[in-house]
């Protein structure tokens, strides 16, 4: 299974905040026991790239990225570490084709019409939306998706358990990304069975 395939399957993309290296392999390991087995490490903390490297060594049933990688020398680092995709806030050309040559997956943020033909005449046909929330959520996407109907979108930000059907309900959704079913205080307090279950939660919410 590719790894676009995977976050598709999983439904949910988790925004894993680690600041400790030690607790990288049980949250993929309680994300894993919830059915995901895609984790985006973000650059948030001193302890990513370390995470991201234990992660893909250690778990390899577990497909690995990183998020908030703003440039293509950072985007080179994760990859470096073991990254299978590279998920940015926002739309840098370089390092978008950089990742297209390295055959790498990225998935940058995009949520203006400007953005997302630029993302698509690199061939790109999946970005991340974010933050949704603030930009509209889903009735914003669905409006974008009408002239751009070979795209898809990852909306992160204020999707959680509650909402999540409403997102995954629309064709012009590819997954959801967020922080809410592994926050970084659960990690942090190795709270790894509440992980579990929140995952299992909001995966049964979006199929119901």
């Amino acid at each position: 299974m590719d790894v676009m395939e995977s976050m598709k399957q999983s439904v949910i993309v988790p925004v894993v905040v680690i600041g400790d290296v030690k607790d990288a392999v049980p949250a993929a390991q309680a994300l894993l026991a919830g059915g995901i087995n895609v984790m985006e490490i973000t650059l948030r903390t001193a302890a990513a790239l370390e995470s991201i490297r234990t992660v893909a060594k250690e778990c390899p049933d577990m497909v690995v990225g990183a998020g908030t990688v703003l440039n293509a020398t950072q985007a080179k680092d994760v990859v470096d570490a073991g990254a299978k995709f590279i998920v940015s806030p926002g739309f840098d050309e370089e390092t978008v084709k950089w990742c297209i040559e390295k055959e790498i997956n990225v998935t940058p943020g995009c949520v203006t019409p400007t953005e997302i033909m630029a993302a698509r005449k690199l061939g790109l046909r999946v970005v991340k939306f974010f933050p949704a929330n603030v930009y509209g959520g889903l009735n914003a996407i669905k409006n974008l998706a009408a002239p751009f109907t070979d795209m898809q979108f990852i909306p992160t930000g204020g999707v959680n358990t509650e909402n999540i059907a409403e997102f995954t309900a629309s064709p012009a959704i590819f997954a959801v990304g967020g922080s809410w079913v592994c926050k970084a205080a659960d990690i942090a307090q190795g709270n790894f069975d509440k992980i579990t279950q929140l995952c299992k939660e909001a995966r049964k919410a979006a199929m119901d």
